[in-house]
């Protein structure tokens, strides 16, 4: 089944669409969204593709990616319209871009932690690489403004505990290869800085805490994907840690929404977290709140050498949202309801 066949995704997407008035600045606007069949970015597509559905003036998507099945496949419904069009597109090379656009949502990351693990030169150099690349495109093309998708890990390890603010930075172990995301996502966010700054590129950039949701790819092994997926089957989630880890965690609808905010109504070169004020909860209780709603159990269990040189070394990284809520944005989707709508669109598709 497509995720299009839940009427529960159908309408949580209609229910973001209720905050979102700015997305009439887009009408007849192109926009190139990379990692486009991914967590996020596919979210973001499927609430362009809503306002496409009910509005005569069209948002034309270039949906970037590796594989044209794959984006057709996600994509099913929508992808043959004429304001739909696939892009091929490879963070790790430098791509021909065939078409232009007016402004570009960059997604494209490894953010799966055995990816990380196993690929972290590709991961780091791909998070550059991938930047300098749009924004050598941007300069050229004239594009009215990027944003980025950075992430909550460039805040590295704080000394203090509670939310943090977007200045508020701690350090990052910079020997350890899993730093490889979370050095060059802020490599990333300079360069976009530095483009501004030298040639006048305008981006803006957003970073997700913990993002879940019925889009995650089944090979996601982000904690909050592999349990979404794995209750959803009936099976028992694992534990491998005490789970007092505080996290922000977000629906994909809600953090799309955020996305499409700052896209249109942030200030260039500036951060905003994305971040539910309700939502910000521990890993444990998150994994109590998917099994309440599957009803299997949690098991603990403690994790091989291997598995701990993938864990997110952060133990507090909750995020501060102020300035997201400023620009009018909110999360309608807390975290019981949003784990249970994932559990529950998942069942229907997997």
């Amino acid at each position: 089944m497509n995720i299009y066949d839940s009427k529960l995704w159908r309408d949580d997407v209609e229910k973001v669409m209720t905050i979102l008035p700015e997305l009439e600045k887009l009408s007849g606007k192109s926009v190139m969204i990379t990692g486009c069949t991914g967590l996020i970015c596919s979210a973001v597509i499927d609430v362009i593709i809503r306002w496409n559905e009910t509005h005569p003036a069209k948002i034309h998507i270039l949906a970037a990616g590796r594989s044209k099945q794959k984006v057709v496949e996600r994509f099913a419904p929508y992808a043959h319209k004429d304001w739909f069009v696939y892009i091929p597109y490879d963070s790790a090379s430098e791509n021909t871009f065939p078409l232009g656009c007016d402004y570009i949502i960059h997604g494209a990351s490894n953010a799966s932690p055995n990816k990380i693990l196993s690929e972290p030169v590709e991961t780091m150099l791909s998070n550059f690489m991938g930047m300098k690349h749009l924004l050598d495109f941007a300069k050229e093309q004239d594009i009215k403004r990027l944003l980025f998708i950075s992430s909550s890990e460039v805040y590295g390890i704080k000394q203090h505990d509670g939310p943090s603010k977007t200045d508020d930075y701690g350090w990052i172990d910079l020997l350890n290869p899993r730093s490889s995301y979370s050095i060059g996502k802020c490599a990333a966010e300079t360069l976009c800085a530095a483009y501004y700054d030298e040639y006048g590129v305008e981006s803006v950039i957003i970073r997700p805490g913990h993002v879940y949701g019925p889009t995650a790819v089944e090979s996601d092994q982000r904690v909050s994907s592999a349990w979404a997926y794995a209750v959803a089957r009936g099976n028992d989630i694992v534990m491998k840690s005490d789970g007092s880890q505080i996290r922000s965690y977000c629906y994909c609808l809600d953090s799309a929404t955020a996305i499409l905010k700052v896209l249109l109504q942030g200030k260039p070169i500036h951060a905003y977290n994305i971040s539910n004020p309700d939502s910000i909860i521990t890993i444990r209780e998150m994994a109590e709140i998917l099994t309440k709603t599957a009803g299997v159990k949690l098991k603990m269990e403690p994790p091989t050498e291997a598995e701990k040189k993938g864990f997110n070394p952060m133990r507090d990284s909750s995020l501060d949202s102020t300035e997201l809520l400023d620009l009018g944005w909110r999360g309608l989707f807390d975290a019981e309801n949003g784990l249970s709508h994932t559990v529950d669109i998942l069942k229907q598709i997997v």
